[in-house]
C-alpha cells in the first residue's frame, strides 16, 4: 500500500453510511470525516465510525477524495464544488438529473485533472464480472433484465427508470460500443413499473423491466448468444451458462419421445460485497491517478439513455440528444 487516502462522505441517508462504512472497513484509507444537511444524522453517522462531522467546504480541504451520496438533484452541485476544490469524486448513481450538467463536469473535472467515477455498483457485483469473461468469447444477440420488487427504505421520488433500471441500462451499455439506434417504452400509471427495449446498431436488442409494485424481489439479467444461454442472479451472484445440445427423438416400446438434454456450466464466482468492490476500485484509481472502472462518462451515457426511456414513456417530453459515445 503506497500511500494512505483519506476520504470523506458526503450525503449520509441510506446509502452514504453504507459508504461511511466500507470506507472505514477499506486498509489504506482514512475516513476523515463525513457532512449532511442534516447535522443530527451527520453526526450519528461519525459517532458510529469514530470520525467527524465537518461543514462540506471544510470536508472537501481536509481529503484526498470523496463520495457525493445526496439526493440526486444536488448531485452536480456538490460534485463541482469537489471538483472545484480539487477532490477526486465518487459520485452515487444516478450520475446527474439533467445530461447538460453532466457533460460540464467531466469537462470541469478533466481540466481540474481529478478522477470522477459514478457508483453503478452492479458492475462490481461478482456475478457481472463472471460474466464479462463470458461475453469476452461470445457476442450477445439479446439481454433480459428483471429489476423489481416492493420499495425499500429510502427517498423513491425518482421515477423508477431513474432509480432501479438505470442500473441495467448501464450493464447493457458495458456489453457492447455499437450506437444506440432506437428506445421504446411503456409503464403504467405514477412510473412504478415500466418495460423498456434498446436497439443497438450491431442487432443486440435489450428488454429492461422495472418495478416497484411487484411483491416479489428479482435482480436478475439473461443473456443470449448463437453460442449459449446465460442466466446472472444478481442476489446470489449466481451464474448459469446453458451450452447447446443436440435435440433427439428416441423410441421406447413403440412410442416415439423428443428428448433434449440441456448442458448446463456453473462457473465459480467469488463473493464479495459489490460497494466494497466499487470503493476498493475507487481508491485504487485515487491513489494510481487513473480512470476508474465506472467513469462518469459511463454515469452519463446511462443518464442520457434514461432520459432516453423517459420521453418514450411521455411522447409529450422533447426528445433528448444523442447518447454520447463510448
Amino acid at each position: 500500500m503506497s500511500e494512505t487516502v483519506s476520504v470523506g462522505v458526503i450525503g449520509v441517508g441510506s446509502m452514504g453510511r453504507h459508504h461511511a462504512r466500507v470506507y472505514n472497513e477499506l486498509p489504506g484509507v482514512q475516513l476523515v470525516g463525513v457532512a449532511d444537511a442534516d447535522r443530527e444524522r451527520a453526526r450519528t453517522v461519525a459517532e458510529q465510525f469514530e470520525t467527524r462531522m465537518l461543514p462540506q467546504s471544510a470536508l472537501l480541504g481536509a481529503v484526498d477524495a470523496v463520495s457525493v451520496a445526496v439526493p440526486t438533484r444536488h448531485h452536480a452541485s456538490v460534485a463541482r464544488e469537489a471538483v472545484a476544490a480539487g477532490v477526486d469524486v465518487q459520485v452515487e448513481k444516478p450520475f446527474v438529473v439533467d445530461p447538460a450538467e453532466g457533460r460540464n463536469l467531466l469537462v470541469a473535472a478533466d481540466e481540474a485533472d481529478v478522477v470522477l467515477g459514478v457508483g453503478h455498483v452492479e458492475r462490481y457485483n461478482p456475478a457481472i464480472t463472471a460474466l464479462e469473461g463470458v461475453l469476452a468469447e461470445v457476442d450477445p444477440l439479446a439481454v433480459a433484465a428483471r429489476r423489481q420488487g416492493p420499495p425499500v427504505d429510502r427517498d423513491d421520488s425518482a421515477s423508477v427508470v431513474f432509480d432501479l433500471m438505470i442500473h441495467d441500462i448501464d450493464v447493457v451499455l458495458s456489453m457492447t460500443d455499437a450506437t444506440l439506434t432506437d428506445v421504446s417504452a411503456t409503464g403504467v400509471p405514477e412510473r412504478s413499473h415500466a418495460v423498456a427495449q434498446l436497439a443497438f446498431e450491431n442487432g443486440l436488442v435489450a428488454t429492461l423491466t422495472a418495478s416497484r409494485i411487484s411483491q416479489e424481489r428479482i435482480r436478475d439479467l439473461a443473456v443470449t448468444a448463437e453460442e449459449c444461454y446465460v442466466d446472472v442472479d444478481y442476489m446470489d451472484q449466481s451464474v448459469e451458462i446453458h451450452r447447446h445440445s443436440l435435440p433427439e427423438y428416441i423410441q421406447t416400446n413403440g412410442d416415439v419421445r423428443f428428448r433434449h438434454e440441456s448442458v448446463i456450466e456453473r462457473p465459480t464466482v467469488e463473493n464479495g460485497e459489490p460497494l466494497k468492490n466499487e470503493l476498493s476500485a475507487f481508491v485504487e484509481a485515487v491513489r494510481e491517478n487513473e480512470p476508474p472502472r465506472t467513469t462518469g462518462r459511463d454515469g452519463l451515457r446511462a443518464v442520457e439513455v434514461a432520459t432516453q426511456v423517459e420521453a418514450a414513456l411521455d411522447p409529450a417530453r422533447e426528445p433528448t440528444p444523442e447518447v454520447t459515445r463510448p
